[in-house]
């Protein structure tokens, strides 16, 4: 028997939100050398940590591609960051899933007004992309997990679970 297997690489777009984050913490160790220049020379320290904290832990997390990982109806999302670190943030297997469709179809307008749900995106953000929400139960909470799969994978998780996935 032959197994299901896709897999898809999604870069997420970079948002003003990104490039704030990037611009505040390139301003704030400017400043801190500047300051430990003129005022005080132990500020220099402090820039450096905050040079060292946001090459490490800012900067990549607003270089991000999600990587999904479709196999038998499981599926796992990695987020890679800055195209070195790569973490597992997502597992859950389709079977279990209510509903998977686009976030634009009618059969999730119920789950789209729903305030209970957690919502976890691994999109690119883009919204003219075709948008899918997957309603998954994970740890006794119900999430609302929204990918950007593409026609080949669209159409192994519709094989795999025909009566829960739909691609209107």
């Amino acid at each position: 028997m032959s197994d299901l297997y896709t897999e898809l690489l999604v870069k997420k777009e970079k948002t003003s939100k990104d490039s704030g984050i990037k611009f505040g913490m390139i301003a704030l160790i400017v400043l801190a050398a500047a300051a430990g220049l003129l005022i005080n020379p132990l500020l220099l320290i402090l820039a450096l940590v905050l040079g060292v904290a946001a090459y490490y832990f800012v900067f990549p997390r607003t270089d991000l591609e999600y990587e999904y990982l479709f196999v038998n109806g499981d599926f796992d999302i990695d987020m890679i960051m800055a195209k070195t670190k790569r973490k597992r943030v997502m597992s859950f297997s389709l079977s279990e899933a209510d509903l998977a469709a686009p976030l634009t179809s009618h059969r999730m307008d119920y789950y789209n007004g729903n305030q209970n749900l957690k919502e976890r995106d691994f999109s690119s953000g883009d919204p003219s992309h075709k948008r899918f929400a997957v309603i998954v139960h994970k740890d006794s909470e119900q999430f609302k997990i929204i990918l950007e799969p593409d026609e080949n994978l669209a159409r192994q998780m519709k094989n795999s679970a025909p009566s829960k996935v739909f691609l209107d």
